[in-house]
């Protein structure tokens, strides 16, 4: 029987636990909020009744994928586990904390993989005595629906942590892409300067958020465009990464745009909110 452990129940976090459970693997949620991680089964049980709905799903599957997911408020519910999933929130020194606790907590045979999308898998894994079994899982929102899972290497991580990593992801019915440990990795490096400059656009008056999103949608096939998925993503969120670019890479072309400053300064995060580049009420 495998088991997984899933440390944060946010968004990203009940979703990694949905998957593993729905393909079988002994699921424990970690979350230090009893109250998240109630929302968290919530929101699990409704995302599993909307694929018995779609007919994706029976509904004894259901049941057992719900039966194989058991909560806990602390860490000693790695104890058993063979693969451990940080999902926690994007700050670093909260994800070192974890990483330090579950090197104490986890099997030593444990691969221990952070979900994180932008900060240093090198750095996380040297928070452990384990550097070789530390990993990059970078899940894409919404988790069960989407396929790209970014593997990404620390300097130490071995082979043998990657491929069983990626031969993981494939069992989930995902897609894995290995890349190297860099800022942004793939994904965030490509995506986030688009947001970017989509912002610019909005700023120096070249053009509405609508416009903006209509031209990459009509035009480049995008089917979102590129404000009102960082309204989805959270534009706190893309704030953030943009900062780690900035700062990592070094270079002023990831340069965060003085609007999405003034949006996140003023609470206006997306979705979240209710309004981002756009606006979501009711």
């Amino acid at each position: 029987m495998s088991r997984v452990a899933v440390v944060g129940a946010g968004t990203m976090g009940n979703g990694i636990a949905h998957v593993f459970a729905q393909h079988g693997w002994e699921t424990m949620l970690v979350d230090v909020s009893a109250e998240q991680l109630d929302r968290a089964m919530k929101t699990i049980d409704a995302n599993l009744e909307r694929q018995v709905k779609k007919g994706t799903l029976a509904t004894d599957q259901k049941d057992a994928t719900l039966g194989r997911i058991r909560i806990d408020t602390k860490l000693d519910g790695a104890g058993q586990a063979e693969l451990v999933v940080e999902a926690a929130s994007e700050n670093p020194e909260i994800k070192f904390a974890i990483f330090r606790a579950l090197d104490a907590a986890a099997p030593p045979g444990a691969i221990l993989a952070t979900n994180t999308s932008s900060i240093s898998i090198t750095t996380i894994a040297a928070q452990t005595k384990r550097a070789a079994q530390v990993i990059g899982m970078h899940f894409m929102n919404p988790v069960p629906v989407m396929q790209l899972v970014e593997v990404i290497r620390g300097v130490e991580t071995s082979d043998p942590t990657a491929a069983r990593t990626v031969a993981i992801a494939k069992a989930l019915g995902k897609t894995p892409v290995e890349v190297h440990d860099s800022p942004g990795f793939v994904s965030n490096r490509v995506l986030l300067p688009m947001i970017n400059e989509a912002a610019f656009c909005v700023m120096e008056g070249v053009a509405t958020p609508e416009a903006v999103d209509t031209v990459m949608k009509l035009g480049m096939n995008h089917p979102l465009g590129p404000l009102a998925l960082a309204d989805l993503i959270g534009l706190d969120v893309c704030l953030a990464i943009l900062e780690v670019l900035h700062r990592d890479l070094g270079d002023d072309k990831y340069r965060p745009c003085p609007l999405l400053r003034k949006l996140v300064a003023a609470g206006r995060l997306g979705r979240k909110s209710g309004r981002g580049f756009h606006e979501y009420r009711g």
